[in-house]
């Protein structure tokens, strides 16, 4: 049974094209994968369902019923619930505030009954298996947690049809396993989700069948046990991509960066060096620490104690909590690309170009003008090295897929020209295609002497770049793996805490560790 139907569908931006004649079916008890590049047009035909935008053209169908120029309202009426990439949950109110805003549920006196909001909150978490409670802030809970109380929000809401919008970027393995029983559990009952994720493992994982849309126009479809993820791939980008063998052996220089015994938030005694034109992957389970000790290097989180070194200079004495982000910038030269670009990165109510270039004019805050040409000629340099896919610099960022804003926050980077850069979670939101070309952009950096950390859940990840593999577990390092060492299996061993924590770190001609 056809639970929706989307034909011929097509609409314009400013007399640009951005969806051509695009089609959609999603059958009862399915999972559908909708695949493509970012910018390919998978956003604007998920936004058109979820009547977020109304088509120039085409039909939708969803059971049957016609659905012309909806509002949110109607898609919401006619059983489609969509769960954001970006998580729209308001940090300052509570689980269940959360979970019943707008639709609250009333005495007859017209005043809020949270008893009865609390109990239907935790009946939902019941069925769903998960651990939550419906009167912590949500501030508190786990990126995972967040994306399952977006989930009971749309089971509340009697969805039949999920749009599930890269929904594992930030979780690690074992929550992704939850994650997709939750959804087979789901499936088993008749709800049907559109799943769109970049990350091929998962799609064949979770899948039933696939749609691929590339530069805005249908390209194929059918069932995911017809084909396989090098076909898919070649699909979605219009050549083979393969960037397996992607790491090269470079000259590395004398150690740059080293931390002794550093604490912090989230962190305690984390000691490793680090050298010129080093990759260094961090890892763990999610909470684990690796981000914690980014933010603290950075300066937007203190250090309680321990030493940070750069270039043979101790750069700050942390008991004087004197060391922030533009001291991190200006004085010590690191950068930063922090994680969930919506709530840490992008300035929504300004252009591509404001957004570029807004890190480099902090640090030169001393000049009094904005030399417009100068920055447009940059913007334009770094658009076509990380090929960002924009329109005009004069757009607002919030215009791009959720990838090409990922890009300028790398392009951000990149104009300040840091020595040190710190990745958290860099190819967050990114298509595979992308996902190479920030690779190697990583490797080219490291060549050209930049020394760089990225903190990624994808281990697969580090085994494409990383000169080393720094293991975190419960905010300490369990062990440091050279590059030989590198493999999913030996990295999730030490993350789990499955394997005895590494003392004595080991040493190798590519980096050097504490």
């Amino acid at each position: 049974m056809t639970i929706l139907s989307m034909k011929n569908i097509s609409k314009a931006f400013f007399g640009i094209p951005v969806l051509e004649d695009v089609s959609l079916e999603v059958e009862k008890g399915e999972v559908h994968a909708l695949l493509g590049e970012n910018g390919a047009g998978k956003s604007t035909l998920m936004n058109i369902l979820g009547g977020v935008y109304t088509k120039d053209s085409g039909t939708v169908e969803v059971n049957g019923v016609s659905l012309e120029n909806a509002s949110v309202s109607d898609s919401e009426k006619a059983g489609v619930a969509f769960v954001h990439q970006e998580l729209n949950l308001f940090n300052e109110l509570l689980v269940f505030e959360n979970l019943f805003l707008g639709k609250e549920i009333l005495y007859k006196t017209r005043t809020l009954n949270k008893k009865a909001m609390i109990a239907r909150a935790s009946e939902l978490f019941d069925d769903l298996g998960v651990n939550i409670n419906p009167r912590a802030p949500v501030a508190n809970l786990e990126t995972s947690q967040k994306q399952l109380l977006e989930i009971a929000k749309a089971l509340d809401a009697k969805a039949n049809l999920v749009i599930l919008d890269e929904p594992t970027t930030a979780l690690n393995t074992s929550e992704i396993e939850h994650l997709f029983s939750i959804i087979r559990r789901l499936k088993d009952k008749g709800i049907s989700f559109i799943f769109i994720s970049h990350k091929m493992p998962e799609i064949f994982t979770i899948a039933d069948r696939y749609t691929v849309l590339r530069n805005g126009r249908f390209i194929r479809s059918g069932r995911i046990s017809d084909t396989n993820p090098k076909d898919l791939t070649t699909s979605m980008v219009g050549r083979e991509v393969s960037d397996r063998e992607l790491y090269g052996e470079r000259k590395l220089g004398d150690v740059i960066l080293e931390l002794e015994n550093c604490s912090g938030a989230g962190f305690h005694d984390i000691s490793f060096k680090v050298r010129k034109g080093e990759i260094i992957g961090l890892t763990g389970l999610a909470g684990s620490g690796a981000s914690n000790l980014m933010q603290a290097m950075f300066g937007i989180a203190p250090f309680y104690s321990g030493k940070l070194t750069v270039f043979g200079k101790r750069t700050l004495n942390i008991n004087t909590r004197t060391y922030g982000i533009h001291a991190a910038m200006k004085t010590v030269r690191i950068g930063m690309a922090p994680s969930n670009r919506k709530e840490n990165s992008i300035l929504p109510f300004m252009q591509l170009l404001e957004n570029e270039y807004v890190s480099e004019h902090t640090l030169s805050a001393f000049k009094f003008h904005i030399f417009k040409k100068k920055e447009i000629a940059k913007y334009d340099a770094y658009r076509h090295l990380l090929n960002i896919k924009a329109n005009s610099h004069k757009d607002l960022i919030t215009s791009l897929s959720g990838g090409n804003q990922q890009k300028v926050i790398l392009a951000r980077l990149l104009n300040t020209n840091a020595d040190i850069f710190l990745l958290d979670n860099p190819t967050q939101g990114i298509d595979v295609g992308a996902k190479s070309e920030v690779y190697k952009l990583i490797l080219q950096l490291s060549e050209e002497g930049r020394t760089i950390l990225v903190n990624t859940l994808e281990i697969p990840e580090i085994e494409k770049v990383a000169d080393q593999c720094v293991v975190f577990y419960h905010g300490r390092i369990h062990a440091i793996l050279d590059r030989n060492n590198i493999d999913e299996t030996t990295v999730m061993l030490h993350a789990t805490g499955a394997v005895p924590e590494e003392k004595e770190k080991p040493e190798t001609k590519r980096g050097v560790a504490l």
